[in-house]
């Protein structure tokens, strides 16, 4: 069995190994060394949080049985894509993949912040009011389906290697768990994994219930598109201890922390302040 048809064959059971044994080094890692006291009871929060993750997990497997992996293979057996048609060297290609699949995912993240309609669905994920590994499984499953469309646009037009986008999608899911776990770093450990990967006081930023602060850091994995694009903030203005997580106008328990409250989230009110195409940035903030 050559690699591809390995990773075809056992790609399931790779990712919730992957999941597994991440989810419970990061939980581990938060009871022994917490950065911030939770203000929502957990039970709460995991029970919300994760059964929406696992029912994003079914909806995803039954609408797109194929999977981001599966459409890689067939990608690559049809030939379609920029590295199959300039035919790059496999060693060449994983790595310009991966790179190139998270400035998409960054892309992605900024456009769901800057149109008011999709973030009415991506605020279920910012509405959690607390922050820790479970808040990086939470999405809304219309943002979900979404985002997946777009990585299956992605794959077509780009062509990577089915090693490239197994990499890929477990280093997000990785790094979707870690630098969303209530966890504490060193200072000076922080500000040199910083600039190699997105650090949990880097995310959290981007968690802050002020909405300058939350259209900055839109990274998941690598950290150096916001760095680029001028979306880099170092540090929240109250700290991390004392700054509130959330958005304005969600801070009801039973609203954002129960699942019937969270898949209605989307659906209630007026889109207000936080998308950056409607914003009047303060003198400081990040544009």
């Amino acid at each position: 069995m050559d690699l591809e048809a390995f990773i075809l064959a056992y790609e399931p059971a790779i990712r919730l190994a992957s999941f597994a044994a991440i989810f419970m080094g990061v939980g581990l890692w938060e009871l022994v060394a917490p950065r911030r006291a939770p203000t929502v009871s957990r039970a709460l929060r995991w029970s919300a949080n994760l059964g929406m993750a696992a029912m994003n997990t079914v909806l995803l497997r039954l609408l797109f049985p194929l999977a981001a992996v599966g459409m890689a293979a067939f990608g690559t057996a049809s030939g379609w894509g920029l590295l199959n048609h300039f035919q790059v060297p496999f060693w060449i290609a994983v790595p310009v993949a991966v790179i190139a699949m998270d400035f998409v995912i960054w892309l992605q993240h900024v456009m769901v912040h800057a149109v008011p309609a999709l973030w009415r669905l991506h605020q279920v994920h910012h509405a959690d009011l607390d922050y820790d590994l479970t808040t990086g499984a939470r999405f809304h499953p219309v943002e979900i389906g979404l985002s997946m469309l777009i990585k299956f646009a992605t794959i077509t037009v780009l062509g990577p290697p089915v090693l490239a986008v197994v990499i890929f999608e477990a280093l997000l899911n990785a790094t979707a768990m870690f630098n969303h776990g209530n966890i504490r770093l060193p200072n000076a450990l922080d500000r040199v994994l910083r600039w190699f990967v997105v650090t949990p006081d880097m995310h959290r930023v981007h968690h802050s219930v002020e909405d300058d602060e939350t259209n900055s850091n839109f990274g998941f994995n690598l950290p150096w598109w916001d760095r680029l694009f001028g979306t880099y903030r170092a540090q929240p203005r109250a700290g991390h201890e004392q700054m509130t997580i959330g958005i304005h106008g969600h801070r009801d328990p039973h609203e954002v922390s129960r699942l019937p409250g969270m898949l209605m989230l989307p659906f209630r009110g007026e889109v207000e302040g936080y998308a950056i195409n409607r914003r009047h940035w303060p003198e400081g903030g990040v544009g």
